[in-house]
């Protein structure tokens, strides 16, 4: 049997701040998401359209992201298996970086 995997990749469209925005998004929510959702909006100085949107956009950005298909034959889908089953040791950085106390536990 042969294994295939893809890896395919999505262009997502630059933020249209610049462009007029005609699309109506609406949504209903409980006053307590409301209350929420309006203090983090000031929180970073925004309207709550443009939280809501924003968090949204990052939120479905990070979503199609995470969706990724390797099309891969027999050879390369062993070899990619190998190498996640025998990743590199860490570097002397690395290590260094991983055992120094944070910088609120100094």
């Amino acid at each position: 049997m042969t294994k295939s995997n893809v890896c395919s990749m999505m262009r997502l469209p630059m933020s249209a701040s610049g462009r007029r925005k005609d699309d109506v998004i609406q949504i209903r929510a409980s006053a307590e998401a409301k209350a929420i959702l309006n203090r983090a909006a000031a929180l970073r100085g925004q309207k709550l359209s443009e939280f809501m949107l924003q968090s949204a956009r990052r939120q479905a950005e990070e979503t199609i992201l995470d969706q990724r298909t390797f099309f891969l034959d027999d050879d390369a889908h062993a070899r990619f298996l190998a190498q996640l089953d025998s990743p590199p040791a860490p570097s002397a950085a690395a290590r260094a970086r991983l055992n120094r106390k944070a910088p609120w536990e100094a």
